[in-house]
């Protein structure tokens, strides 16, 4: 039996948090289609461990994430496990958008508007976490495409509405997410819509 342990919509360009146990489930499901969410994961008992998108791709032998990937932490060990999903690959080389990525690329004029690592330095302030305890992400949902000589894109996503990609905790793991507020590039569209974050244990995936 399935018991639903949270469930929460997190709405377009906000941040959530959660701590996700060791054997519960963690879905992410892309309500309306073409949504990047952004996300960071910690050792919910020493935040000093937390994900290496560098041991990842090591460990995967690929520049994306999906099903069987594991996710590695900065010490080589597992945090979680994609044990579904719907979507075929996920990034985790682009980074977060940052104030600064957006004046560089986009103009000055966008200075001002909120992007991922604001919404990680809020979130994170709620669990003592700080601008040095923010490290590679993951970007679920976000096409990035790799090519041949190594150049990376930012285009239109291959999600779609009600998409899923599940997580399995392979320990106490403390999830951070960025509902991504990028509106300068196509990674949402241009559009941000609310994610769905759903937390469950027992019972199959």
């Amino acid at each position: 039996m399935t018991t639903v342990v949270l469930d929460a919509t997190v709405p377009a360009r906000a941040a959530w948090s959660a701590v996700v146990r060791r054997g519960q489930l963690l879905t992410v499901t892309d309500l309306h289609g073409n949504q990047a969410v952004d996300c960071l994961l910690y050792d919910a008992h020493d935040t000093a461990v937390r994900y290496s998108a560098a041991d990842t791709l090591q460990a995967a032998g690929s520049v994306f994430l999906g099903e069987g990937s594991v996710l590695m932490s900065t010490e080589h060990t597992p945090l979680m496990t994609v044990v579904a999903d719907d979507c075929g690959r996920h990034d985790t080389i682009a980074g977060a958008c940052s104030k600064e990525s957006n004046s560089l690329r986009y103009g000055h004029h966008t200075w001002s508007q909120h992007a991922c690592v604001e919404n990680f330095l809020a979130e994170g302030a709620r669990h003592g976490l700080g601008k040095r305890d923010l490290v590679s992400n993951i970007n679920w949902y976000m096409n990035v495409p790799v090519e041949a000589d190594g150049t990376l894109g930012i285009v239109d996503g291959i999600s779609a509405p009600g998409l899923r990609v599940v997580l399995r905790a392979e320990t106490d793991v403390l999830v951070l997410v960025s509902n991504c507020p990028q509106v300068n590039n196509p990674c949402n569209g241009f559009d941000p819509t609310p994610v769905r974050m759903t937390i469950t244990e027992g019972g199959p995936r």
